[in-house]
């Protein structure tokens, strides 16, 4: 065998495993935080069901504060989409649309993802009484990776990289409400 008919058959093998690992490695994550606020739940789901709100504690809306921002229908109400167009690679580009709002338990909101990777996401805040002016907000945020993307999966820690960016959010979200 000459050396190029070695480097080829290495790199099929390579390819192939991949496409292999690819085959039985999951495909869906879902990553939760939650935090407890010192305000009462009505006050707390009044702010989180207006996407705008995002603009000051989300770490993903934070990461380009000059990015183009597009809004369709009224915030806080089911249907209300917010896309934006960022030249920041980790900004993106995308849209967020609310999809269910159950009054002071749970917003569902729907992101889809263009640039820098494509993608759908559903993602929730939801909101519990834990005591008259203590209220938990847990914000999920559940996805899918498409084969044979879904084999990075297997070196990246979803769970962690995402969740830590949660947790900021959630806190900066503790200090606005509890500052009101």
């Amino acid at each position: 065998m000459n050396i190029l008919t070695i480097i080829l058959t290495v790199i099929a093998v390579i390819i192939l495993l991949v496409l292999v690992l690819a085959l039985i490695t999951k495909n869906e994550y879902e990553i939760e935080r939650q935090v407890i606020i010192n305000k009462p739940v009505a006050v707390v789901f009044e702010y989180v069901k207006y996407i705008k709100n995002q603009d000051n504690y989300s770490k993903w809306v934070m990461i380009d504060p000059a990015m183009q921002k597009n809004y369709r229908g009224i915030d806080g109400t089911v249907g209300f989409a917010y896309a934006w167009d960022s030249k920041n690679k980790q900004a993106g580009k995308g849209e967020q649309v609310i999809q269910k709002i159950t009054d002071n338990k749970q917003i569902d909101i729907r992101i889809e993802f263009i640039r820098p990777f494509s993608g759908i996401a559903d993602s929730c805040i939801a909101t519990e009484t834990v005591a008259p002016d203590k209220t938990s907000v847990k914000w999920r945020f559940k996805s899918k990776m498409p084969y044979p993307m879904n084999v990075m999966m297997l070196f990246i820690n979803m769970d962690k990289m995402l969740g830590s960016d949660l947790e900021l959010s959630l806190n900066k979200l503790k200090q606005i409400l509890e500052k009101i």
